[in-house]
């Protein structure tokens, strides 16, 4: 059974304060994609009209909802830089990034740091939108210590969590505390599920538990954990395990997403793009059902890192309307 919705700690007037300031940011982290005369709400992605004025996908912005920089290599791979990372986005015509931190041992072995993440875009804060992170198994701390914390980071300019890649279950105690936090401060959360990080059983029914408990927190599901269940035949959470061939039905990646709203599909890394590609018929009605809670994403995270993401949009034969949506509409709606 479902553990029972938290009760919300939204009443703090600081914590009001905090989520208005730190929605600033998005305004000069849209590359032009908003209109902030605009009687509406800047960030509202509904009332962009760049989808009517495009003539192709090619000229819809592009944000990419999943890359890094790390401080020094790691896995043969060199370090990743702001100043790199923003060369790779002009090489790639994306107009703008969400850059997670990794604070995690499971994430990767040399750690990115909210605070050092902060620091190291500032000068970018145009072009990258910083989402930061806190290892649920620091909430051994007391809450007010921890609280302390992401509000300095929301100071910083942080407008999201993640990536959350810790070595607990999806639905463990600890971290619904980590989603209990961010839904005091309107954070939406990129999760990475796998057999190591944020694990959960077959069939996702921790994930399907989280989401029924934290209604208001917008969940980003990404890694294999999460996309090999596009398909109904799945029989090991396995990261080595068989994610080819044609989709079967019953796959519970399109029933959860019809079935809440506050669940979104990060589309990075190669689980997203296989996911895809694997079956291309599947991959473009799912792309035509789903659009609406889809977002583009890399996971880019070292230079000369292979990207197939890209060759997406010529690919699949979308509406242009449901390519904003996917390329930068989605995304950009969560940072209201």
């Amino acid at each position: 059974m479902p553990s029972p919705a938290p009760s919300s700690a939204l009443s703090s007037p600081r914590r009001r304060f905090l989520t208005v300031a730190a929605g600033s940011t998005v305004l000069s982290a849209t590359a032009g994609c908003v209109d902030t005369d605009s009687d509406d709400s800047p960030a509202s992605s509904r009332a962009d009209p760049h989808h009517e004025e495009a003539d192709s996908v090619d000229e819809l912005p592009l944000f990419d909802a999943h890359t890094h920089i790390t401080p020094m290599a790691a896995r043969g791979h060199d370090a990743l830089s702001a100043d790199a990372l923003v060369d790779w986005m002009d090489s790639n015509g994306v107009d703008t990034a969400a850059v997670l931190a990794l604070e995690s041992p499971e994430a990767y072995p040399v750690q990115a740091t909210s605070w050092w993440l902060l620091e190291e875009i500032q000068p970018y804060a145009d072009r990258l939108v910083p989402f930061v992170t806190i290892d649920p198994r620091t909430l051994v701390h007391d809450r007010d210590v921890i609280e302390d914390v992401l509000e300095q980071y929301l100071e910083g300019g942080a407008r999201g969590f993640g990536e959350l890649k810790a070595g607990i279950g999806i639905d463990d105690e600890m971290a619904r505390q980590a989603y209990e936090l961010c839904s005091s401060y309107d954070l939406p959360v990129t999760l990475h599920t796998d057999g190591r990080a944020m694990t959960d059983d077959l069939g996702l029914p921790g994930l399907e538990s989280v989401l029924e408990s934290f209604p208001d927190v917008d969940f980003l599901a990404h890694a294999h954990g999460w996309w090999i269940h596009v398909s109904g035949d799945v029989d090991t959470m396995e990261r080595g395990s068989a994610h080819e061939g044609p989709v079967e039905p019953g796959g519970r990646v399109p029933e959860l997403l019809a079935s809440y709203d506050n669940l979104y599909g990060d589309l990075s890394a190669a689980a997203g793009w296989t996911a895809l590609t694997r079956d291309e018929d599947f991959g473009q009605s799912f792309l035509e059902d789903h659009h609406d809670q889809l977002v583009f994403g890399t996971d880019y995270l070292y230079p000369g890192q292979e990207v197939d993401h890209f060759d997406l949009f010529d690919r699949f034969d979308l509406s242009l309307e449901a390519w904003a949506d996917i390329r930068y509409q989605n995304f950009q709606s969560l940072l209201v």
